[in-house]
């Protein structure tokens, strides 16, 4: 299965659409239970998701893939190494795993700041231990990685990408990173739930975009597909994406996507709905709307 299992919910209250709040442990254990059978292996998360770390491995997740990531390292913390390999013990001990298949950064950039050797060193010090199968990066934007990979050629990368943001594909990153053999993880295939939003939700508060919106209307009932179907066929059919991590906060969420996951047979061009506003398309900017 394609698809890998989003925690930030199981942590933290997350996401346009999220209405209920983080998701208790009990639907937690029922999400897990039903990823399983439905043959989903990886679960993506973060040191920063709250406490979905301790949460997951409370419940136990071995036989998982898990990947998870460091967040920013702090001005103040000592020798990066030891900061690094302390974050990361800690971790692994909250996920109740011995080692872990993705260990990522959430802040790229830092490699770029005067620790960024420092760093990288210390995420490969973990990959030379057996600790972790693989290290990389987390970006927001493909210019990241004309500045990244150079010095810092990663294993395993995650990055936004949906039908209205196509810019790892555009750029020609997506074919670079399937070449060069980088496990390639798809996150935000629903824009923070904002893809499967009613029409009349969307416009509440992105009513800049009510051209988009209507487009997108037109485009869904012109193909005869809902939201959701479109959304997955587009993301799950790109052959060179290895994972699509998706985030649900209640096992009927979860059916619905594997539902159309198994019965994928890709979508129309897109290429009319893509866009390159960032003030939409990076949810981090939302705020200030």
């Amino acid at each position: 299965m394609k698809i890998a299992l989003g925690t930030v919910q199981f942590g933290l209250s997350y996401g346009v659409v999220n209405r209920g709040g983080k998701v208790t442990i009990e639907d937690i254990e029922r999400i897990l239970q039903f990823a399983e059978k439905s043959n989903i292996d990886t679960i993506d998360t973060a040191i920063d998701y709250g406490d979905s770390e301790r949460r997951l491995g409370d419940l136990g997740i071995g036989g998982w893939r898990v990947i998870t990531k460091l967040g920013a390292v702090p001005n103040e913390c000592g020798e990066v190494s030891d900061w690094i390999d302390n974050q990361f013990q800690k971790s692994i001990r909250r996920l109740g795993q011995k080692n872990i298949a993705g260990f990522m950064l959430h802040r790229p950039n830092q490699l770029l700041e005067p620790r960024g050797e420092e760093i990288w060193s210390a995420m490969q010090v973990l990959k030379d231990k057996g600790l972790v199968e693989k290290i990389g990066y987390s970006i927001y934007r493909p210019e990241e990685l004309d500045l990244l990979w150079s010095d810092f050629l990663p294993d395993i990368i995650q990055f936004p990408y949906n039908i209205l943001d196509q810019r790892i594909r555009k750029t020609g990153w997506l074919k670079k990173l399937h070449d060069n053999n980088v496990e390639t993880h798809a996150r935000s295939v629903f824009l923070q739930g904002l893809l499967l939003m009613t029409h009349e939700d969307q416009m509440k508060k992105f009513k800049n975009w009510a051209n988009l919106w209507n487009k997108w209307e037109q485009w869904l009932s012109k193909n005869n597909l809902r939201a959701l179907e479109a959304c997955l066929g587009f993301v799950l059919s790109e052959g060179m994406i290895d994972y699509v991590v998706v985030g649900v906060d209640s096992v009927e969420q979860l059916k619905n996507i594997i539902e159309y996951a198994n019965d994928i047979s890709g979508v129309p061009s897109t290429d009319d709905l893509i866009i390159n506003d960032l003030k939409l398309i990076e949810p981090f900017n939302w705020k200030i709307l």
